[in-house]
Formats: structure tokens, sequence, C-alpha cells
């Protein structure tokens, strides 16, 4: 059974940082690209950044690049998102996703494309 459990969300003031843990199971993680996904309340889910299977490839959002850096250890079985200059606007629940690896030099943006994803941890940035 495939698991990823996501970690340290929590309240912090805007322009202060956070990291995000994802620890996943059931599946060969190595195997398999990931991506961090957030939803605001009141509106859709929408990507934030992705990482190729061996770490090589990443790619962000607009609005969170330059800002959030996403990492992956899988030796540990863990992806991460460090977010720096947190903004009010950042505020959502935060979710990790697992995408079959097809390329090792991409991995998608697209949601759709994930085929198993985590309950979400809870990002509040006051002003």
């Amino acid at each position: 059974q495939v698991q990823l459990v996501e970690s340290g969300g929590g309240l912090v003031q805007a322009g202060n940082s956070l990291r995000l843990s994802c620890a996943a199971s059931g599946l060969t993680f190595s195997s398999y690209n990931m991506g961090w996904f957030r939803q605001a309340p009141g509106k859709e889910r929408e990507f934030v950044a992705t990482i190729g299977r061996v770490g090589g490839y990443t790619s962000y959002a607009d609005s969170v690049k330059g800002r959030f850096t996403i990492s992956r250890d899988n030796a540990k079985n863990t992806l991460y998102l460090l977010m720096n200059s947190l903004k009010p606007d950042d505020t959502a629940v935060y979710y990790c996703a697992a995408s079959r690896s097809i390329s090792i030099d991409y991995s998608t943006p697209f949601e759709s494309e994930y085929n198993y994803w985590g309950q979400g941890t809870q990002v509040t940035v006051s002003s």
C-alpha cells in the first residue's frame, strides 16, 4: 500500500521559512518523479514544484520560483520543500504526489499525471 505522509506545516509570519517533508512508503521511491501542489481556500489545487526521480530535473511555478526549493533523498524515501520568504498568498494545504517516471530528464507539472497523493499539510502565513 502506497503512503505519502506530509509534515512540517504550521503557522508562520510573512518573510519566514518552513521546510515541508513527505515520507514515502510502499513504492520504489527512486522510480517516481515527485511533486508538490497546494490548494488555497476557495481555489483549485495548483502546481508548486516537481523533481525528477534522481533529482537532476526540477521545475517551479512562477509564483514560487526563487523562493522555494524542492529536493529529495532517495536513500530516505523522502521529498522536501524548503519555502523561504513566505507570503500570505502562500497560505494553503500542501500536498505531495508521486508520478511514475518515464524520462530521467523530465517531471510533469500536471496533477492528472500523478498516481499517488498524500493527505496534505496546512501552511498558514500571517501578515
